[in-house]
């Protein structure tokens, strides 16, 4: 975790309505979940003892985190005729938790309001009118706790499942700035048992059906005039915990990279990435802790991906993916490019209009380059092209350069070294890889 300091993570799910917290407000036992088929998510109420809170903070701190806490937002609510929950979110005794966490002293990033209550819900929903409501509610609790903190956590919501009209009326209903964040997320893939996942994620045109979502909802935030900025606050891409050898193989990596691209074109500040440890889409192993191949390509992205986006556009086959940024702690730019194609290997030139290929069939000897942006003599690029352990694209291990990344005897993250390449040479996409290509010296005026 220290790898990416600072990383953001995000503590909630399908059962953070169902939490209370064992803060003594509410005279009651804390008793943990117990399973129960007839409960909604399949569990009881279960409770977050002090202590338990106190041990995660200590975590968090050697960590150097930012977290974002989820709140129960159903407590005090009922049953209305429309199956959704109705009345105000008795927020007692989560204002309990946030007073604790204050006086302790514990640095919270921000506190999420609730789980997949938007829109239809997943197993419940607010109406956003009562919603927007308590919103404004926790706003004002964080406001008064923090009042006069250097520090005052952000306040997120909904953390569900896009709905243009209901987000649309959240927004406006909590403009100009008491919601900092407008969280929602991401399983567009479906369901990990489809035996089709790989068929989806090696489709670009499955893969651009999310560009809508994106777009939507930064032109309703630019439209209402809000202050609050757009988060993916948890990703997975296949519920119901992924697919093993699927989500934490190489051929997920197409669609976490892409889903990173293609988020941050479209504004998007933060994406949260589930799992860190967890279910078949995990970062981590959750038997060895040994990371899985995202886990590098999101490092990989965090260490050259600036925060300005630039516009990139590929002419050719709609089987590359491209994407470019601002170089991050260094000059020039960095382009991402993910070839779906399994047997065409395709060379790039990169020119300030756009980006420009001729391909070639994978083996063949002959190949063509295409003209690219005038490199001054000597100039290099930083390549770093990951690729699957032993061809396989649901492999476990990822290759950097041809040497696999594995953790050392005392679990440390291998260098991630990029091969250094002429500038004035198109870059080399094989098949079913990814490149990052960190160019210095090219001249993005957008960059400094």
């Amino acid at each position: 975790m220290r790898a990416f300091s600072p990383l953001k993570l995000r503590l909630g799910g399908s059962l953070q309505d169902k939490v209370v917290y064992g803060t003594g407000d509410g005279g009651r036992p804390c008793t943990p979940f117990v399973k129960n088929a007839s409960e909604m998510h399949g569990f009881t109420q279960g409770c977050l003892p002090l202590h338990r809170w106190d041990e995660l903070n200590a975590f968090f701190q050697k960590s150097g985190a930012k977290i974002v806490f989820g709140l129960n937002a159903l407590n005090g609510r009922v049953h209305l005729p429309d199956g959704s929950m109705g009345g105000p979110w008795d927020h007692t005794n989560s204002a309990s938790l946030i007073r604790y966490t204050a006086s302790k002293g514990y640095k919270i990033h921000g506190w999420e309001l609730g789980n997949e209550l938007s829109g239809t819900g997943v197993g419940a929903k607010v109406g956003v009118e009562q919603y927007a409501a308590d919103v404004i509610a926790l706003k004002s609790l964080v406001d008064n706790i923090y009042r006069g903190s250097p520090s005052k956590p952000l306040v997120l919501a909904p953390g569900g499942f896009f709905d243009a009209g209901w987000f649309t009326e959240l927004i406006v209903k909590t403009k100009p700035n008491l919601l900092n964040v407008i969280t929602h997320h991401i399983y567009n893939l479906g369901p990990g048992v489809d035996t089709h996942l790989i068929d989806k994620i090696l489709n670009p045109s499955y893969l651009d059906g999310m560009a809508s979502t994106f777009s939507n909802l930064q032109g309703i935030l630019k439209s209402a005039g809000a202050s609050a900025v757009a988060w993916v606050g948890e990703a997975g891409g296949a519920y119901n915990s992924g697919r093993h050898l699927v989500t934490d193989s190489f051929v997920f990596s197409f669609w976490f990279l892409d889903q990173l691209g293609m988020s941050a074109k479209y504004d998007t500040k933060s994406y949260c990435r589930q799992s860190m440890i967890g279910g078949n889409y995990g970062l981590l192993n959750a038997a060895t802790f040994q990371p899985n191949p995202d886990y590098y390509s999101a490092l990989l992205w965090h260490r050259l991906m600036g925060t300005k986006v630039l516009a990139a556009t590929f002419s050719g086959t709609n089987m590359i993916r491209a994407y470019a940024h601002c170089a991050r702690d260094s000059t020039g730019i960095t382009v991402l490019l993910i070839n779906l194609s399994g047997n065409i290997t395709n060379q790039v030139s990169v020119t300030a209009e756009g980006t420009h290929a001729q391909t070639v069939k994978k083996h063949t000897r002959k190949v063509r380059h295409a003209p690219g942006f005038v490199q001054a003599a000597g100039s290099m690029r930083g390549e770093y092209h990951l690729t699957p352990k032993d061809g396989s694209l649901q492999s476990q291990v990822m290759l950097l350069n041809g040497r696999a990344l594995v953790t050392d005897a005392n679990g440390n993250i291998p260098r991630l070294e990029p091969v250094k390449v002429d500038a004035a040479q198109p870059i080399a996409v094989a098949p079913y890889s990814i490149v990052f290509a960190h160019i210095p010296n090219f001249s993005a005026p957008v960059c400094g």
